[in-house]
């Protein structure tokens, strides 16, 4: 069972959306997305028509906040949960959470807690109680220093300064901030890197701030991830920058390892995304441990002659990229799509399952991942960050500052 704060269970809330819109005080525009998302059911063909909201207390803010017996934890950007599980399990209180990808909420609320589905930017502070730590991954998206600071709108970097408002009016003893790689070569229209700005704007807000490429797969996640974790601790607390290197190191499984796991008859998740016929035609010229390269040339469709016959030009990608059972697996990716991610079985003319990719992104067996259609659902694995890798920030974390 979650730690975090439950709201007291009532009976499921029915009517139409200018009704759902006066008792929930959410708008009625956000409730219609809520529908098309699978979060309230339509139940009378009326005019207007009817919906039902079961289980709205798992998606509505819950202005009770209670105080949490240990650091308290809010969240943004939090997709399935995968960041958030991984400090739950380290002993934090999850008290709030937000994210505006609905399938990732439903997947969030059934396995975690509470999870507000509104957009940032209709999120109050009252809304997330107090926090000792904050958590985003925020998409990294260049942005306007001195258009921000003029109050000068600036669309690429609204969800940065979003997060930031947040920083500035709870506080928090500890800000971690995850993102992909991609972000240490990104440069603001000023022609500075992007990283610089963002580390600048929180040691600007009373933090010692520092940043860390790191690679999961050196943490235990059998997965060779990369990901840039951006840490700043509260320069009042006197416990000066966190050192990356204090985060506990083991070696990952293999390919072979995860996969040879039994599953469940009854796993839900035991399901995958059925490949193109295109792609089941390529797959069989493609061994374990190969990939695209091994298909003969007359077999390739005209797209990827082109490419195989101008290699340089198009970088030398690797697609249909089938790892080896004595492998790491490569990174798992949204899309799941495998021109350009290792989601081939090594040894089955098949994608890996959901509850395969899951297990390579170390979620627990008895996680449920929910969603419109499959492809969502590795499309919210695919964006998580490993819980084990998670947990391992999180025991550091505390330990560097005391909690």
């Amino acid at each position: 069972m979650s730690k975090r704060e439950e709201p007291i269970k009532s009976k499921p809330l029915s009517g139409s959306f200018s009704d759902l819109a006066r008792i929930t005080g959410i708008e009625e525009e956000e409730l219609r997305r809520w529908a098309k998302g699978g979060l309230l059911e339509r139940v009378e063909a009326s005019s207007p028509p009817i919906y039902r909201f079961e289980n709205y207390e798992r998606f509505l803010p819950n202005k009770k906040h209670t105080q949490a017996d240990q650091p308290r934890v809010v969240s943004f950007f939090s997709g399935c949960g995968g960041l958030d599980l991984g400090f739950e399990n380290a002993g934090f209180e999850l008290g709030y959470a937000n994210d505006f990808f609905l399938d990732a909420c439903l997947s969030y609320s059934e396995n975690i807690g509470p999870i507000d589905p509104r957009p940032i930017q209709k999120v109050k502070v009252q809304d997330t109680g107090v926090a000792n730590v904050l958590l985003a991954g925020f998409p990294c998206q260049p942005f306007s220093n001195a258009g921000a600071r003029r109050g000068v709108s600036d669309p690429r970097g609204t969800l940065f300064w979003e997060t930031l408002k947040f920083v500035d009016e709870l506080n928090p003893e500890i800000v971690v901030f995850e993102n992909v790689r991609g972000l240490l070569s990104m440069k603001n229209p000023d022609g500075n890197h992007l990283i610089d700005a963002i580390e600048l704007e929180v040691q600007r807000r009373g933090y010692e701030v520092g940043h860390r490429l790191i690679n999961t797969s050196d943490y235990g996640v059998p997965q060779n991830r990369y990901r840039v974790i951006i840490v700043g601790i509260r320069t009042d607390l006197g416990k000066g920058p966190f050192n990356f290197d204090s985060i506990a190191r083991e070696l990952p499984e293999s390919v072979g390892d995860i996969i040879s796991k039994p599953v469940s008859p009854n796993d839900p998740n035991n399901e995958h995304w059925q490949l193109s016929p295109q792609a089941v035609d390529l797959i069989k010229y493609i061994p374990e441990g190969g990939s695209w390269k091994s298909v003969p040339y007359d077999q390739l469709p005209e797209r990827l002659k082109r490419i195989r016959d101008n290699m340089k030009r198009y970088h030398s990608p690797n697609f249909f990229r089938r790892f080896g059972r004595n492998e790491i697996m490569g990174t798992i990716t949204a899309a799941a799509t495998p021109e350009n991610s290792g989601i081939l079985h090594p040894i089955e003319a098949r994608r890996y399952t959901v509850r395969e990719v899951a297990r390579f992104q170390t979620f627990p067996e008895t996680y449920s991942f929910k969603g419109k259609s499959i492809a969502a659902k590795y499309k919210q694995i695919g964006n998580a960050v490993p819980p084990e890798f998670a947990r391992r920030l999180a025991v550091a974390l505390r330990e560097h500052v005391g909690f």
